[in-house]
């Protein structure tokens, strides 16, 4: 194995799906010879040349457009939004067309669309944005959100050998500060929960940038038994572990970094209330971000944002209830 940042994991499934499947093929702005806007694809232009590795107008639309074109004729496009924020430009080639082709005309669209997503680099309201929640909503589409490098590698190389478009987040804070041990060549992560710490007192459910967080606020909680359970996947979303750990640990903190209103974390509390009332020993705690746009100023980011300060609190406030 080696060890490579979470880009880099990113970097890898895409070379690995190039050399060993000749249908797949990666369209985006300035995505060739510049390597992307945070060069994940750099150099793939170059080893697999410019009709596998192309830059497209900016157009969002068109891109995506274009990659539902591509995967009826039978490839397997992979889509590079530049921030996640411009993918509200091609909400119609995604929820009104990709995600509905399977009824509406018998038509698998195997596209995945690469949005990095996500605050923490002052990146201001319009290149911090977690539209998660929006395709969740929207029926036909898968919706991956991968933590570690080894899961962004191998729930990358799962997406686009998936026959359903897949929304995949990146969250860009995690591209150069996460790291781990990727295996080389072809595997593929399970899509499905994992639980990352174990516990038995109080359960933090969460994913992406946010296990993270979690994680470290986990430890500094060294007196309880706090287990962190990581989603990966939000559409499909693993129901049963998210139970099961409802079920063994009685209390539960959720935390996603999308805003508060209807955001993935909202479905995770509906899902406990619904089926896991009986289990719980204390309210369903949830930590977001308010509904506003995320501020550009550092110190006001990191007010709006979850974070392990946040997150400790919450966690100390439900083991004492």
């Amino acid at each position: 194995m080696s060890e490579l940042t979470y880009l880099e994991a990113i970097s890898d499934a895409l070379r690995v799906a190039l050399r060993e499947d000749d249908r797949v093929l990666l369209l985006g702005e300035d995505i060739g010879a510049f390597g992307g806007a945070f060069k994940v694809t750099a150099g793939l232009q170059q080893e697999f040349g410019a009709d596998r590795v192309f830059d497209t107008p900016i157009s969002e639309e068109a891109i995506v457009g274009g990659a539902v074109g591509a995967a009826i004729v039978g490839m397997r496009p992979v889509c590079e939004m530049q921030f996640a924020d411009f993918v509200a430009c091609a909400f119609d080639q995604l929820v009104n067309v990709a995600g509905k082709l399977h009824w509406r005309a018998g038509l698998a669209a195997p596209i995945v669309v690469r949005l990095p997503c996500g605050g923490g680099v002052s990146g201001g309201p319009y290149h911090s944005q977690n539209p998660e929640a929006w395709f969740m909503h929207a029926p036909g589409l898968k919706v991956f959100a991968p933590s570690s490098a080894y899961d962004a590698k191998g729930l990358l190389l799962a997406a686009i050998a998936d026959p359903n478009p897949v929304i995949f987040l990146e969250h860009k804070y995690l591209y150069r500060r996460v790291r781990g041990e990727v295996p080389p060549g072809a595997y593929t992560t399970p899509q499905s929960a994992n639980t990352v710490r174990d516990g038995d007192d109080l359960v933090v459910i969460a994913y992406g940038a946010m296990v993270h967080a979690a994680l470290a606020a986990a430890e500094a909680i060294d007196e309880a038994g706090v287990r962190v359970l990581d989603l990966r996947t939000l559409v499909p979303l693993d129901e049963r572990a998210i139970l099961d750990a409802v079920r063994d640990c009685a209390k539960v903190v959720v935390v996603d970094e999308a805003n508060y209103t209807c955001a993935a974390g909202a479905q995770v509390a509906s899902l406990i209330a619904q089926y896991g009332y009986g289990d719980l020993d204390g309210p369903v705690v949830r930590v977001a971000t308010p509904d506003a746009p995320i501020p550009f100023a550092p110190s006001l980011e990191r007010a709006a944002l979850p974070g392990v300060e946040r997150i400790r609190d919450a966690c100390r406030e439900l083991l004492a209830y």
